[in-house]
């Protein structure tokens, strides 16, 4: 019996993630002030993703504990509806885009971090914030996948889908160099046109490589646990 029940995890999960998108919209950057706002973040639209991830996980909570025993086809309906739509979360975005919003960001504060997150930003946004953003997405992702088994879609369909989030993300951050004349992250002031073109190819296999990543993880985590112990089997 596990220590701290799941639903009671996806609560904490949730309002860790209100409290973290709260604090991060209080400060007052000149970032936020500019054409875009913090949508043109990826981190940012990565917590709006695990925030409505973890929503819908907890409303699939509440509706199961409603729906048991009662016996009302139509409600029974809807709660499959609700599960797929968490599962097909999980998949496209909550996880390929959690994994790379922490790898890559670490990755490249570790090489030189004024490319992706200069020290001046310290003044701005405390420690503790900054990992909220940036590190404790990882685990929490890890976690509802290690306690709750989900269905993948189609690899056809999935990939799509995260290559349609990927150059749509893309074309956002080249529309709004557009506009304002000024690259999203420092680090691509400092490459040229074909750089950033490898760079965003990049991006898109490793979102890709990613989705694959997670489906293979949920397969194995939720194969391991329904396989029988040796010599149990038939």
């Amino acid at each position: 019996m596990a220590l701290v029940p799941c639903q009671v995890l996806r609560v904490a999960i949730l309002l860790s993630y209100c409290s973290i998108l709260c604090n991060y919209k209080a400060i007052e950057m000149p970032s936020h002030q500019t054409y875009g706002g913090s949508w043109k973040f990826l981190t940012f639209i990565d917590l709006v993703i695990q925030a409505v991830f973890f929503g819908i996980c907890v409303l699939t909570d509440l509706s199961s504990l409603l729906t048991r025993g009662s016996g009302n086809q139509e409600q029974e309906r809807q709660l499959k509806k609700l599960i797929s739509l968490r599962d097909w979360m999980l998949a496209v975005l909550a996880f390929p885009v959690g994994v790379f919003v922490v790898a890559v960001f670490w990755i490249i504060y570790a090489y030189d971090r004024e490319m992706i997150y200069p020290k001046l930003l310290d003044n701005f946004i405390p420690g503790w914030l900054n990992h909220g953003m940036h590190t404790t997405v990882l685990p929490f992702i890890l976690i509802e996948m290690r306690t709750s088994h989900h269905e993948y879609p189609s690899r056809r369909s999935g990939l799509s889908a995260i290559c349609t989030f990927s150059v749509g993300y893309i074309l956002w951050v080249c529309w709004v160099h557009h506009v304002t004349g000024m690259w999203v992250y420092p680090f691509l002031e400092h490459i040229g046109p074909g750089a950033r073109i490898l760079f965003f190819g990049s991006t898109t296999i490793l979102m890709n490589f990613l989705y694959l990543l997670g489906e293979v993880l949920n397969s194995y985590i939720w194969d391991t646990q329904r396989k029988p112990p040796s010599g149990q089997g038939t």
